[in-house]
């Protein structure tokens, strides 16, 4: 080493013996280094894990019943139900608004409530909305009750299919919790048949709101006195169990809650939790089309028109293909709905005559009668008097009105028809001009009418040349030539 290297060497180590401070902090930094890199990825883990967890919250499914409950809207909720337990769903939601609706529809939908594994909450609303009659039922079968401000529930009298809601008995008592006592009277004016029904729908609800723990007097009263309630008196005697202005409020309050669901606890983590939205798919859509009345019934008169039509222009297959579905969505709509298979006798009596009119000479008589029985039959079809399944008097009049028109069309083309000349027999042919169409020596045909026939004459024909007829012998006609000036026919 030289004399100078050797200098600079001695004055940097003496420089850093003289500064240990420097030394120390400058380790300390590399030591802090050292252990920010080693745990940036403990701590990257750690942030996925945090998010991880933030984003495993299960989702919230929302179904909705906005209308009167009938089949299409039962397998709507039991098939929603179904899923939201397929996919990992904490809780289902349940909003309402609804006048009511069939009592077997309503039964499905509970049964799919108690025997859900997901919590089910029911919710009345956006304000304004109501949860009577079957509503009511299926508010206190679920395992949350809840309703917006300015809603209400109540009136869950059954109606007596066929007629008018069955009479309340405000003078009868409250039975106790244990059952109706032996000595109670029966309603004044009431038959065995409304006491019955009655009996058990109080009974139903009964047992419901035991099973939740709600209010079991008022619920009673709700189908003995057809009482409602408002949200905040629900909220107050015990019928609901929230009260929340809309959907986010009601998983605010239900979070950190426990629900038990056939026998097992369940924690709702509703706080954040993503909502989905299950909205009707398309076999809900199509079963609510058809579950119409009003739809069912215009089906029903389509398809009856179009097989007609098909058996009196047979090959033109449109119409019977198209009849044969619309009659097919019309039976199996009718099947899930309350029917009164007189009024669907009356109708299809009534197209019967109405057809027959067009067939046979009764003057009207078939016509008038098949319409009067086709507006009797679409009258007391539908066997119910609950709202939103009955068929508006101006559709069945519409209806009546076009089978009239088409009954009307039918009897002037028959009356067209009749006033015609005979066409065929032997002597139709005789007189008429037809055209030489092959002459040889032994035979000649000619064309008349658009069928070719043989025909003879005593005078040569040539090919081209117009004939008359003049007598007809079986299958062969005489003819004599015509001047030039004449049409074939």
């Amino acid at each position: 080493m030289f004399p100078q290297q050797q200098a600079v060497a001695f004055d940097a180590g003496t420089a850093l013996r003289r500064r240990p401070g420097l030394t120390t902090a400058f380790l300390h930094a590399l030591v802090a280094l050292l252990l920010a890199a080693s745990l940036q990825p403990v701590a990257a883990a750690t942030s996925a894990t945090s998010s991880s967890s933030a984003t495993s919250v299960a989702p919230v499914t929302l179904l909705t019943i906005d209308g009167a409950i009938g089949p299409a809207s039962a397998d709507y909720v039991v098939r929603g139900i179904a899923r939201a337990a397929q996919d990992g769903s904490q809780l289902v939601i349940l909003q309402m608004d609804t006048p009511g609706g069939l009592d077997t529809s309503m039964r499905a939908i509970i049964k799919a409530i108690l025997g859900s594994p997901v919590p089910v909450a029911s919710y009345v609303a956006p304000s304004g909305a109501r949860a009577a009659s079957a509503g009511t039922y299926i508010l206190y079968a679920s395992h949350i009750a809840a309703m917006a401000p300015g809603t209400n529930l109540g009136a869950a009298t059954p109606v007596q299919i066929g007629g008018n809601p069955l009479q309340p008995a405000p003078e009868k008592p409250l039975p106790r919790s244990d059952g109706d006592k032996a000595d109670q009277k029966p309603e004044a004016g009431s038959s065995p048949m409304e006491r019955k029904q009655v009996n058990d729908a109080a009974a139903y609800i009964r047992g419901l709101a035991q099973l939740r723990g709600r209010n079991v007097e008022w619920a009673e009263r709700a189908v003995r006195e057809a009482v409602s309630l408002p949200a905040q008196d629900a909220l107050q005697l015990g019928v609901i169990d929230y009260l929340a202005a809309d959907i986010p409020a009601l998983t605010a309050q239900l979070d950190g809650k426990k629900i038990n669901t056939l026998g097992q606890d369940k924690l709702l983590q509703t706080k954040g939790a993503a909502i989905n939205d299950a909205q009707p798919d398309w076999r809900a859509r199509l079963l609510a089309v058809i579950t119409n009345p009003s739809i069912a019934l215009l089906l029903m008169t389509l398809g009856i028109y179009g097989i007609i039509f098909e058996f009196t222009n047979p090959g033109l297959v449109a119409p019977g293909v198209v009849g044969a579905i619309c009659l097919l969505l019309a039976l199996y709509g009718l099947q899930l709905l309350p029917v009164n298979y007189a009024g669907l006798a009356l109708i299809l009596l009534g197209m019967a005559f109405m057809v027959a009119e067009a067939f046979l000479p009764s003057f009207g008589a078939l016509g008038l009668g098949g319409i009067a029985a086709f507006v009797v039959g679409a009258l007391i079809l539908i066997d119910t008097e609950l709202p939103g399944f009955g068929i508006p008097l101006a559709l069945i009049a519409a209806v009546a009105v076009v089978s009239a028109l088409l009954l009307a069309a039918m009897v002037g083309v028959v009356l067209k028809t009749r006033r015609r000349a005979l066409v065929g027999g032997p002597g139709d042919l005789i007189g008429s001009i037809a055209v030489v169409q092959q002459a040889t020596q032994r035979e000649t045909w000619a064309l008349l009418r658009g069928e070719t026939w043989r025909v003879v004459s005593a005078a040569p024909l040539h090919v081209a040349q117009k004939v008359r007829v003049v007598a007809r012998d079986g299958l062969v006609l005489q003819v004599v030539p015509v001047g030039n000036n004449e049409k074939g026919e």
